[in-house]
Formats: C-alpha cells, structure tokens, sequence
C-alpha cells in the first residue's frame, strides 16, 4: 500500500513539475513578446513624431506660397490681371483709358 501511495505521490510531484516549467516558459515567451511590443509601439511613436514635424514644415506660409509658385505656376494678383465678371466688357479687360458706353451700368 506504501508503494502505492508513494507511486501516486511521485506522479503528482511530476506533473505539478512540468506543470510548473511549462508556465515558467510561457511566462518568459510572454514577457519578450510584450517587450517587442513595447520596442514597436516606441518606433511607431518617434516615426509619428518625425512625421508631424514634416507635416508642420509643409504647411509653412512660406513653403505654400513656393509651392503655389513653382509647381503650380501660380503668381499674386494684382489689379492688372484681375476679373470681375460683374463689370461690363470693356471695364474688365484692363484696357485702360477707353471708356464704357453711355448706357453700362455701374
């Protein structure tokens, strides 16, 4: 009966030791997964940053204004090159020193 009990006594001391490796392994492949997690999410954190600070440069005044210029060949309106398509036709067309007709409307 004592080798029995033994017996069953050095199962359970057996079991409860692999038990007991086995969780100590999943804690350890837990914790490195967490700290590559934790390294990955600092990345994405710095890139985040590095990515508002460009997004700030671009959206200076001065770097639309080049923009606006250079790719879009944009340039500052002045009132020689300005239309108002309220005024009357010849009004309008900038040509300066001929006067509307009688009859325009102001």
């Amino acid at each position: 009966m004592i080798g029995r009990l033994n017996l069953l006594l050095l199962v359970a001391v057996m079991v409860s030791g692999i038990y007991m490796v086995r969780s100590a392994y999943e804690s350890r492949r837990l914790f490195t997964e967490l700290d590559r997690a934790q390294t990955e999410g600092r990345r994405l954190e710095a890139d985040y940053q590095k990515l508002m600070a460009d997004r700030q440069a671009q959206a200076t005044n001065l770097r639309v204004e080049q923009v606006a210029r250079e790719r879009l060949k944009m340039r500052p309106i002045s009132p020689a090159i300005t239309f108002n398509p309220d005024a009357p036709a010849i009004e309008a067309s900038g040509v300066r020193g001929v006067r509307a007709p009688q009859g325009a409307a102001r």
